[in-house]
């Protein structure tokens, strides 16, 4: 398993610190040189520069120490919502040259995949006075991976016509309560000659988590993915 981003309360902590610092040496430059003692106003401008310098030089530095992993289906890459996790994991996969019931096929352009991803409140990730009120997880973006880095986003009509036939799925923002879990079919249209593919769940938004240590969608951090298929396997007839 892996954790999105680790340390996740230390990580959001030394970020607020670092604005509340950086807000406060604002005013007090302000107040400085509204009262005309420039040198208190230089000297704030200088450890607000220092700080960031500071801060900016670990996020980087973090960053580039990084490593690209995959986890094997079944392993979790867990999003901490600061107090509890919200872990995800592969649970299979297949293919299919159509979607949709005999009267109204949807075609791909290439080829349908489509992942079932399972969503779980791990218990275990909270403290024992948060109580079991539910909680939302954080939008997500998924998309699908190739060797040659190419991303695929989900289908839209892939995913109307599996509705057809089968019915809703359940949405990523499905609320949980701890212990609980749901499983989302997603439905991504892909090249024929797209290859190693592998699943990206990732946070929906750039701010402030471009900013924060360790994040993955923080600058030149590497990501974390998850295999369709276990290394090593060899599955007769299709394309993985």
């Amino acid at each position: 398993m892996e954790f999105m981003p680790e340390h996740a309360p230390l990580v959001v902590m030394a970020f607020l610190g670092t604005v509340v610092f950086l807000a406060s040496m604002a005013l007090v430059m302000l107040a400085a040189f509204l009262t005309r003692r420039t040198w208190i106003g230089f000297s704030a401008v200088i450890l607000a520069l220092v700080f960031a310098s500071g801060y900016a030089l670990v996020l980087v530095g973090v960053s580039l120490t990084s490593h690209e992993k995959t986890l094997a289906p079944g392993e979790n890459k867990y999003f901490c919502e600061i107090d509890c996790h919200i872990a995800y994991s592969v649970v299979n996969f297949e293919e299919a040259k159509a979607l949709g019931d005999e009267a109204h096929q949807t075609l791909p352009a290439g080829r349908f995949v489509i992942v079932r991803l399972r969503t779980w409140f791990d218990p275990s990730t909270i403290s024992e006075h948060r109580g079991d009120s539910p909680l939302a997880p954080s939008p997500r973006r998924v998309v699908l991976v190739d060797d040659a880095t190419h991303r695929f986003p989900q289908s839209a009509p892939g995913q109307a016509a599996l509705a057809m036939v089968h019915g809703g799925t359940t949405p990523l923002s499905q609320p949980l309560r701890p212990g609980e879990s749901y499983v989302t079919n997603l439905v991504f249209d892909v090249p024929v000659n797209a290859r190693n593919l592998r699943l990206f769940v990732g946070d929906d938004f750039d701010m402030p988590d471009r900013l924060l240590i360790g994040h993955e969608d923080s600058f030149l951090h590497r990501k974390i993915f998850l295999a369709l298929i276990a290394p090593g396997t060899v599955l007769a007839g299709r394309v993985p």
